[in-house]
């Protein structure tokens, strides 16, 4: 039997045992009390909003327990703040490296480490802190941090399929939203509330702390955070994986006016943090980043008495981003090698009409308006010349009950992008000419995306919702892609662009079912994309040093072309949960899960850096304040690999945790809930290798890893 054949059995019997365990679910359900979930309520996915007056309630789903989003026509992973507290991820790939179908780059884990959605990372994927994008350059060298910590968040929500149309070109692989109360919402039932939360790790002698606060009255609100983490280089099976050290620290202080028809509200956040790049050059170079940045936030929403409108919100921002690259240069001096910079503002307002009674149903929907201007400057030792880009665009979203359980959606949008900077002339075989330098010269493209998607939702009996969603989304290559033209020094690439790119088309259709009441909880997902001129890295198996004339002689630098190619996505992420038994207040439960994605180009080459087939699964006990869990996680071998690319073994995840949640005196312990507990990962201390990283050759993740935490609320 095949491995994709081995695959589809192992996934069917588990997928197939789930669906009939949970079609005994109300029968069970009559003789024992299962949990009862409020309706997860998201944010990101539409910007159709019924209006609200409290904080979303991510308390009302118990510990352990899988949330699952059935109001929204495209599937959304969703991570709450309690599970935030649990994990204590420090990077967002960490936060959702092992949810389905997401994966992360981790290029230097713990420190940087962007998400992979569906096979697709950087231009395709956007990532954005309270409805605003997070200002950095990770999505231009997966050595770049994303400066978000996910330790401040509320929640953290994954976007996919047409949904992204809300956000944009650089969506066009998913959303990955971190939402936090920075710019406060909502005044606290008691006048005050936070959170303070602090872990100790054993692989990497890692040390974190993080706090929020929340509170107001008399129609003032107020919210203050705060993070720092440490954490020495981590163990791997049989030694130390050298330069993988890093440190972070950051924080915000909000304020906002709050009344009966709205808020508005501004709030100023700082990130800095140094880490190390650890394996090959960059390990040997001891070469390190810094990255800081100042952000300022405003967001507002008014809900007028009468009109056209029945809500009226904003969002606007404005970043200003640099890090430095350290470490020892080609004379053997130990300095700065190189300098990105990058200035960002967006601002985006959308006008949700009143509902419209029509013979079909009742209509509702929203327009929206959004602007973006980004600046990157790079210095020294660096691939991009200066680059500006602005975008423009407007969208609409409208959907149609037309009985109660049946809703139709339909979506559109129009972008214009504008791109300028400096284009060089390679050979078309990128082998230097002796004598000659590329070309360079000043180029601006200008690029008119149009997207559009319809899909449908339908209420299926016992509890179960159903989707179908098809989408035709274009993106406008970005400016690295367009005009990168030098030597990365810690990727160790050097990078070539195409100023003659084309847009990239992508047509997508996308069924999902999903379940979130009763004992058993189900979230499956397949999808079928088809891009027409994929924008893709390809390594032309030359090696460089730090200029073009070095190519084909140098060593330091693989030698990074961007090139287009019509190409094939599809995949499937199943997940879920049954309460089994009960015990004490609480259950005893089974869960599983598998995801995959198969990625090729027209020509039958495979798209390069895709993620392993994931299969795994665990039990559960939640009761009486303690939570137990043991799940192991197995990635098959990657052997579906590009040109040059090499295959990467598969590996066994195991982990567990064992926590106890107490509710306690405020006035005797000034806080309301404690919790304490320990976690393991990677517990049979495998040797784990990440197929979509580019140092997966050169370094393991980290091995067994205990991790003591400890969370107070108020």
């Amino acid at each position: 039997m095949s491995r994709l054949r081995r695959l589809r059995f192992l996934a069917g019997t588990m997928l197939s045992s789930t669906v009939c365990t949970g079609m005994l679910a109300p029968s069970v359900a009559r003789a024992q009390q299962a949990v009862t979930l409020d309706e997860i309520s998201v944010t990101s996915p539409s910007p159709i909003q019924a209006p609200r007056t409290a904080p979303i309630a991510d308390a009302a789903v118990p510990i352990g327990v899988l949330p699952v989003a059935t109001n929204t026509f495209s599937p959304v992973t969703v991570v709450t703040q309690e599970q935030i507290a649990r994990d204590q991820p420090r990077t967002l790939g960490d936060a959702l490296f092992d949810r389905p179908g997401i994966s992360g780059t981790s290029y230097a884990p713990g420190a940087a480490s962007r998400p992979i959605i569906r096979g697709l990372d950087n231009a395709r994927v956007r990532i954005q802190e309270n409805g605003i994008v997070n200002g950095g350059v990770s999505d231009l060298g997966e050595d770049h941090a994303v400066p978000v910590n996910p330790l401040v968040a509320d929640r953290i929500e994954v976007i996919r399929g047409p949904a992204t149309l809300r956000y944009g070109s650089g969506a066009i692989g998913g959303v990955v939203s971190a939402d936090n109360n920075r710019v406060p919402t909502f005044i606290p039932a008691n006048g005050v509330q936070g959170q303070v939360t602090t872990g100790f790790s054993s692989v990497d002698n890692g040390r974190l702390g993080a706090a929020t606060v929340d509170a107001g009255g008399d129609g003032i609100a107020v919210h203050a955070d705060g993070f720092k983490t440490a954490n020495d280089s981590y163990a791997i099976p049989g030694g130390i994986q050298r330069n993988s050290y890093n440190e972070s620290q950051g924080g915000a202080v909000g304020i906002s006016a709050i009344g009966d028809r709205g808020f508005v509200g501004i709030s100023f956040s700082h990130y800095d943090a140094i880490y190390a790049i650890p394996g090959g050059v960059a390990e040997q170079d001891r070469t390190r980043l810094t990255p800081n940045q100042d952000r300022v936030l405003s967001r507002g929403e008014y809900r007028p008495l009468d009109g056209p409108f029945e809500v009226i919100r904003y969002w606007a921002g404005y970043s200003v981003y640099r890090h430095n690259e350290v470490g020892i240069g080609e004379d053997g001096i130990e300095g700065v090698q190189a300098i990105f910079k990058n200035r960002e503002a967006e601002g985006r307002l959308e006008l949700q009409h009143v509902p419209v009674f029509t013979d079909l149903g009742k209509l509702t929907g929203a327009l929206g308006f959004q602007s973006d201007r980004r600046v990157i400057n790079t210095q020294l030792e660096s691939f991009l010349p200066k680059t500006e880009s602005r975008a423009n665009a407007v969208y609409l979203f409208e959907e149609l009950e037309l009985r109660p359980g049946t809703r139709l959606q339909a979506a559109g949008r129009y972008e214009v992008d504008r791109l300028s900077s400096t284009a060089a002339q390679f050979p078309s075989d990128y082998v230097p000419v002796d004598g000659q330098e590329p070309f360079q010269y000043a180029r601006t493209r200008r690029f008119a995306p149009k997207s559009a998607s319809i899909g449908a939702l339908q209420d299926l009996p016992y509890g179960f919702v159903a989707s179908l969603t098809g989408s035709y989304v274009e993106r406008g290559p970005t400016g690295y892609e367009l005009f990168s033209q030098g030597p990365h020094d810690a990727t160790a690439t050097f990078e070539i662009g195409n100023p003659n790119l084309k847009k990239e088309r992508a047509r997508t259709v996308e069924a999902s079912i999903r379940r979130a009441e009763g004992p058993f909880r189900l979230d499956a997902t397949g999808y079928f994309t088809r891009y027409t001129g994929f924008i893709y890295r390809n390594y032309t198996g030359l090696t460089c040093d730090d200029d073009f004339a070095s190519c084909g002689v140098g060593t330091d630098n693989r030698q990074i072309v961007y090139q287009q190619q019509n190409a094939t996505f599809y995949g499937a992420e199943i997940i879920g949960q049954y309460d089994l038994l009960p015990v004490g207040n609480g259950f005893a439960g089974i869960e599983g899960q598998f995801d995959f994605v198969r990625a090729q180009f027209d020509n039958g080459t495979n798209v390069p850096r895709i993620p392993p087939y994931r299969l795994g699964g665990g039990v559960y006990l939640r009761a009486d304040g303690w939570f137990a869990r043991v799940n192991l996680i197995h990635a098959f071998s990657h052997d579906a690999t590009a040109v040059y690319e090499t295959p990467t073994p598969g590996y066994d995840d195991l982990r567990a945790e064992l926590s106890y949640t107490k509710a306690v005196d405020p006035a005797v312990y000034g806080a309301s809930a404690i919790t304490l507990g320990v976690q393991g990962r990677n517990l049979l201390n495998d040797d784990i290798r990440n197929s979509t990283s580019f140092k997966k050759d050169e370094i393991l993740l980290p091995g067994r890893n205990v991790r003591l935490f400890l969370t107070a609320r108020f």
